[in-house]
């Protein structure tokens, strides 16, 4: 591979935009993962972004592989994308009224997600998490909710919490700011635990609003739930009345084009949650997010129902054209098939330099999302997560960083890859890898 001439700290044009953003914003960065606290250096600060690459502040142009941490399914600037956006926004930005492609992105969603049969537009991620647990308490008239210990939702309140001392208490806030009776009410559970799942459910189960879960936990790096402890999810929340809520923000339509449920219903017969949460891949790039379920559920919602849920720039017309643009384009025949087998012979090579270096890695992928552990067997819960060498991923990101290749800049962030990674893209990536490894 080329690499970059290095910059000194008077011409890094990333260094100054860092010290500048430090002054007028928390941290520097509008999100905290952007901040690399985790590994260290300087954030890089992206001008442009073309197919799988973008290019920093500097000019140096690095393949990429968090895609917005999803949502870039594509690539970046996808053409027809770019035309549907371009269309849209000549029309308006924003209209505070129903429009007929609002309607249009809504049966392409549920074209594809049988489980659900009405989806309600919002505008993020934790906007559509908190807004679904909100309708599960109302339809249910419970309040106690499980989330999983690695599992990310959002940074609503009640979900910004850590397991309690044992499974007969509650939650602990694991944020400033955050009162412990707002989390009095969330249980949190270990993942893939079917035994502590069966307790808290005979301890709680008549209380429990519901159960929400990432299928494939992408906050924890890459972790699936495996089939039992899915079934017996769902056996439980049906045989104690509560909802079984997937978190598919990150999952839906990037794993597969029915989603995590679609993989989980090959396995467990009859399988499907009783409502979904997404995000990312639906939007295309553009904040967008949604949240739906069986029609019973949904319509407790305003204003069929007492359930409160509004947003001005809910179903924004321009971000659902770039999603119904992004959907349409991915539901084309063979392009899952051709993802998966590209996102694997990514993980296939970087083990295979590893192995070679006599590093510890393991790998697991899924449509285009990925994951690698440098561990010797994939984890399959936190506590198995923070087990990995911390300061070698560190040594791990700045090198491939150093030689073109961005890849999340924190141990516990999946990864992802789109249409536009190349067969040249995967083996410069590999031979980087190959590379960082020999000096681990």
């Amino acid at each position: 591979m080329t690499h970059d001439t290095d910059h000194t700290d008077n011409t890094d044009r990333n260094l100054q935009l860092f010290q500048r953003a430090q002054k007028i914003i928390p941290g520097g960065v509008n999100s905290p993962v952007r901040a690399f606290r985790a590994v260290g250096g300087t954030p890089r600060f992206v001008a442009r972004a073309q197919g799988a690459y973008f290019w920093d502040a500097n000019g140096k142009k690095y393949i990429d592989y968090i895609g917005s941490w999803g949502p870039m399914i594509l690539g970046h600037g996808h053409p027809t994308v770019q035309e549907a956006v371009r269309k849209a926004a000549l029309d308006g930005f924003s209209f505070g009224a129903p429009t007929e492609r609002e309607i249009e992105l809504a049966e392409e969603i549920l074209r594809h997600v049988p489980s659900m049969d009405m989806v309600r537009l919002v505008s993020s991620g934790t906007e559509a998490g908190m807004s679904a647990i909100r309708l599960a308490r109302g339809a249910t008239g419970r309040n106690k909710l499980i989330k999983f210990e690695g599992c990310y939702h959002g940074h609503a309140d009640a979900l910004l919490v850590k397991a309690g001392s044992g499974l007969a208490t509650f939650g602990n806030p694991t944020s400033a700011g955050v009162p412990p009776e707002v989390v009095q009410h969330t249980l949190v559970l270990e993942y893939n635990n079917i035994e502590q799942l069966e307790q808290a459910f005979a301890l709680h189960g008549k209380d429990l609003a519901c159960l929400i879960i990432e299928p494939i936990a992408g906050n924890m790096n890459f972790v699936r739930a495996t089939v039992p402890f899915m079934q017996r999810c769902r056996e439980l929340c049906t045989q104690h009345g509560a909802l079984f809520i997937f978190d598919e923000v990150m999952t839906g339509f990037r794993v597969a084009l029915g989603g995590a449920q679609s993989i989980y219903a090959s396995s467990i017969p009859g399988f499907a949650p009783d409502m979904t949460v997404m995000g990312k891949v639906i939007g295309g790039g553009m904040p967008l997010a949604a949240f739906g379920g069986k029609r019973a559920i949904m319509e407790h919602l305003a204003p069929l129902g007492p359930v409160y849920q509004a947003g001005t720039l809910s179903g924004n017309p321009v971000a659902t054209a770039c999603g119904l643009a992004t959907l349409r384009a991915i539901s084309q025949p063979g392009f899952f098939e051709a993802l998966s087998a590209r996102t694997r012979l990514l993980m296939h090579g970087l083990k295979n330099a590893a192995n070679q270096a006599g590093i510890p890695f393991c790998v697991d992928s899924e449509g285009g999302m990925f994951g690698f552990f440098l561990l010797d067997t994939l984890p399959q819960n936190y506590a198995q997560v923070m087990r990995t060498d911390a300061q070698r991923f560190n040594t791990l990101f700045h090198g491939l960083l150093d030689r073109g290749v961005y890849v999340a800049p924190a141990l516990y962030e999946a990864g992802f890859v789109s249409a536009a990674h190349t067969d040249d893209d995967i083996a410069a990536t590999i031979e980087a890898a190959t590379d960082v490894f020999q000096k681990l």
